[in-house]
């Protein structure tokens, strides 16, 4: 669910860095897991703009890992190498280099955002080190131009899947038909979902009925709104972050517009319902892949594990780090060696594993195929409507 805007900046640079530093491999994978340990890297933003995000992620990462550790994998222990992003792309580069070319470890998990990632997969390429990003959305983090990226793999879904899931809820949930989409025209994130979103709900026999724009750090949105509200939407979809989101379901609410406000994964932060306010809330519904109301066996076994473990409830972010780990620390015993091609390998025919999402699988391009959650905040209290698989 990630801002990308620098994601084309940052894979350019790192590629540059990626061919100098390709060379330079030798018997790093030997070396990642010589003795009674298997080094694996933890790129993340455990400081910056983001690192709430990033410190989530770890933790459910390294629950996986000590989980892992109490039978071992193939005879060995896992030992998790952390390194600090700082929420930059450049960072992200110098963090991914370091665990690639110093630590010599096996395997990257990590970063958070689909722009810091970006950063680090041309290195991890060059250097044949499977790279599993736990939450980055961007569709382009694992296929290039078609083609299919051999080291790097997601532990979610992507952008595209849930504007169509979204979509899909107005038209057959919902019921609405003429629907308005405000959107930050400074995110691809942003303009991707919207652009999804359209197509999906036109093809569902659906009608936008009108399309404004609002810049990231805006804070009044009024003008846009009031445009928006004479055309008498059914709804109005506003894919986006938090920061901006909150302020504009407040806005829309105080102009007199009460329809269904729809939303994205952007929209998951307790700052939204603190913000907008608890009685703006009603009729806004966003999508989300962790909810602690979900009664599948698997979630909540996951639940009980990390507060027994952390004494605090898990997010998302904390459940997309553990089922990185699981994915990973999976497939380095079904692989039986750490050699990049024969672990990436056996990542991508992962099926059917249980993680604490239900079950995963890896599709052809190396995204995990699962379902979307339909989150309401009545109350300002996020609710599970309903679980949709396309």
């Amino acid at each position: 669910m990630q801002k990308w805007k620098k994601f084309a900046t940052a894979a350019l640079a790192a590629m540059v860095l990626a061919s100098v530093l390709s060379g330079c491999g030798g018997d790093k994978k030997k070396a990642a897991d010589t003795g009674n340990t298997i080094k694996v890297g933890a790129s993340f933003e455990l400081t910056g703009n983001v690192a709430n995000y990033g410190k989530a992620i770890l933790s459910g990462f390294k629950m996986a890992a000590d989980e892992a550790n109490k039978t071992g994998i193939n005879g060995k222990k896992i030992e998790v190498i952390e390194s600090d992003n700082k929420s930059e792309p450049s960072e992200s580069g110098n963090s991914i280099t370091k665990l690639v070319t110093q630590n010599k470890v096996v395997a990257i998990v990590g970063p958070a955002t689909s722009g810091c990632v970006a950063a680090g997969a041309p290195i991890t390429a060059s250097n044949k080190i499977p790279h599993i990003a736990p939450s980055a959305t961007a569709p382009g983090i694992t296929v290039d131009n078609g083609k299919v990226r051999e080291f790097m793999f997601r532990a979610c879904f992507i952008d595209p899947f849930q504007g169509q899931v979204m979509a899909t809820f107005a038209n057959n949930t919902l019921k609405v038909k003429n629907v308005a989409i405000l959107f930050d025209s400074s995110s691809d994130y942003s303009k991707g979902l919207a652009d999804v979103f359209q197509k999906t709900l036109e093809g569902h026999g659906g009608k936008i009925v009108a399309k404004e724009a609002f810049l990231a750090k805006d804070v009044d949105f009024k003008a846009s709104l009031t445009k928006l509200k004479a055309t008498n939407p059914e709804a109005i979809y506003v894919p986006g972050y938090y920061e901006e989101v909150s302020k504009i379901i407040k806005q829309a609410r105080e102009i007199g517009i009460t329809v269904p406000m729809l939303g994205c994964d952007g929209w998951e932060s307790p700052k939204l319902a603190e913000i907008a306010g608890k009685d703006a809330l009603k009729g806004c519904y966003y999508v989300s892949a962790f909810s602690a109301q979900d009664k599948d066996p698997s979630v909540q076994k996951f639940i009980a594990e990390y507060k027994a473990k952390y004494k605090a409830e898990p997010d998302i972010f904390a459940m997309q780090g553990y089922n990185a780990g699981l994915v990973l620390f999976d497939a380095i015993k079904r692989a039986g060696d750490t050699d990049g091609t024969k672990l990436a390998k056996a990542i991508a025919e992962t099926k059917d594993l249980p993680v604490a999402s239900g079950k995963l699988t890896f599709d052809a391009n190396h995204n995990p195929i699962m379902p979307a959650l339909i989150i309401s905040l009545e109350g300002g209290t996020p609710n599970l409507v309903e679980k949709i698989a396309l």
